[in-house]
This record gives C-alpha cells, sequence and structure tokens, in this order.
C-alpha cells in the first residue's frame, strides 16, 4: 500500500490569502499546503479520500492517471467541492465515478451540485455513482475491506477510514471509545493536528499528540495543518519520537 499525500493544509491551504505569517512566507516545500486529501494505492487500485477545492491541481502534480472510487469524509467545501473536476475521468475511461459517502453528505452533495444530478443533466456533466456507506457497517471497495470510524468535528459527524493498518482521520475534535476501539492496532496513523492553540472542532497539537499516545500506532503524521502552527521545521523537531508533520507530496509505504 502506498498513501500519496495530496494536501495536508486547512480549508484555507498555505499560504493564507494576504497572511505575511512566517508560515505563510516560508520557501520550504513543507509550508506549501493545498487542501487535505490523501491518495491510496492498494491492489492495483487508486482511492481517493475527499476532494476539495485543489483537486484539479493535486490530479496533476501527482500524474494520477485514474481513480477507482473517491471516500469522502464530510460535507464542507474543502473536501467536496472539487468533484466537477471527475470528468476526465468520466470521459478517458466511460465510466461514472463511485462516490462512497454517508446519506447527509449524499444530501449536501445534491444541493451544492444539483445540476449533476438533475433529472437530464446537460452533456458534459460530471457523472457520480453514489453508494451509502455508515459508521456501523464496513464496506468494500472491490476486493478492499474499509473500516469506517467516527469522530466528531465539533458537533458534526465526520468518517474516518482504517484500511487493513492504516487509519486515515482528519477534522476530528474528538472520538469516542467505541470508535477509537477500530482504531486500535494500526501501525500507521493519520491525525489532524490545526495548531497550539485550543480549537472548538479541530484537534490541536497538543491533543492530537495525547491521541496517538492513547492509540499506540507504530508511525503517526499529522495533517490538516493551519499556518498557525508555524514553520514546518520548527514544529518537526519538537515532536515526540514517531510522529510526524506530513507535507504535500510525501508519499509512505505499508
Amino acid at each position: 500500500m502506498k498513501i500519496n499525500f495530496l494536501g495536508t493544509g486547512t480549508s484555507q491551504g498555505i499560504p493564507v490569502i494576504a497572511c505575511d505569517c512566517p508560515a505563510c512566507l516560508s520557501n520550504q516545500k513543507e509550508d506549501k499546503r493545498l487542501r487535505t486529501s490523501i491518495l491510496i494505492s492498494i491492489q492495483n487500485k487508486n482511492i481517493l479520500v475527499d476532494a476539495g477545492p485543489d483537486f484539479r491541481q493535486q490530479m496533476l502534480r501527482a500524474k494520477v492517471l485514474d481513480i477507482d472510487a473517491i471516500l469522502l469524509t464530510h460535507e464542507h467545501n474543502d473536501h467536496i467541492i472539487g468533484l466537477d473536476d471527475v470528468r476526465p475521468f468520466n470521459f478517458r475511461y466511460e465510466k461514472d465515478m463511485p462516490i462512497y459517502a454517508t446519506t447527509s453528505v449524499q444530501k449536501e452533495l445534491k444541493h451544492r451540485f444539483a445540476y449533476i444530478f438533475d433529472n437530464d443533466p446537460y452533456p458534459g456533466a460530471p457523472r457520480l455513482q453514489l453508494h451509502n456507506i455508515n459508521k456501523e457497517n464496513p464496506f468494500w471497495v472491490d476486493d478492499i475491506k474499509v473500516i469506517p470510524i467516527e469522530v466528531m468535528h465539533g458537533q458534526l459527524p465526520v468518517l474516518g477510514f482504517r484500511i487493513e493498518d492504516f487509519t486515515y482521520i482528519t477534522d476530528a475534535k474528538t472520538i469516542v471509545d467505541e470508535e477509537l476501539d477500530k482504531i486500535k492496532g494500526t501501525k500507521v496513523l493519520v491525525l489532524n493536528a490545526l495548531h497550539h492553540k485550543e480549537h472548538h472542532s479541530h484537534l490541536n497539537l497538543e491533543q492530537a499528540i495525547e491521541m496517538v499516545e492513547k492509540i499506540e500506532p507504530e508511525k503517526a503524521y499529522f495533517t490538516h495543518i493551519s499556518h498557525k502552527m508555524g514553520p514546518a521545521k520548527e514544529i518537526s523537531n519538537a515532536l515526540p519520537k514517531g510522529i510526524e508533520l506530513a507535507y504535500d507530496g510525501m508519499t509512505i509505504h505499508l
């Protein structure tokens, strides 16, 4: 299994428009962050998690030639609004794009992308094939088993996903014990860590470290990182052993 971090930033990305903080002014590649997304390559399949506003740029930068499925964590714009750009895959492979999402996320898709789901969509509109998922039941992408994990993004339920010994969680603030049990034993964990201060709907750095220590993976990577975290090199040097800040373009293998 190969994991490609397509984006590791928050809804604003880094650099943030009109910001002159040290992270936004940094010339280091680790401080150039598109909106959060990963590509999981396993068993000759490419599974994308989230398709935000940078989806097109991420596909081009990573030279992605095909996607077999898209898993959506939740309905916020920085995780879904790039779905219109699945069209080249529709056209090239003459297929509808499989989208795995909860019923509440699907409701938002049908609202924000009404033209896709029109009874008589215009020629060239994106073609999506919706699949219902929920926190109670694992699901399969072909022969690949995916375990959904519900976390709370403030008051909003969000799904993380576990495939074999890899678990991906973003936009979490709290995780109940029943859902934590699904993660235990994972070897590699990706978890959101926003910045240093308390936040109403995201783990801050201290809380994310505590969550990693509770789950005890062999290796952990932080994502969904705000410019308020500071330059990546400064933070990385202070992290506990076994924890790293992910960055755009990073790839890991399991």
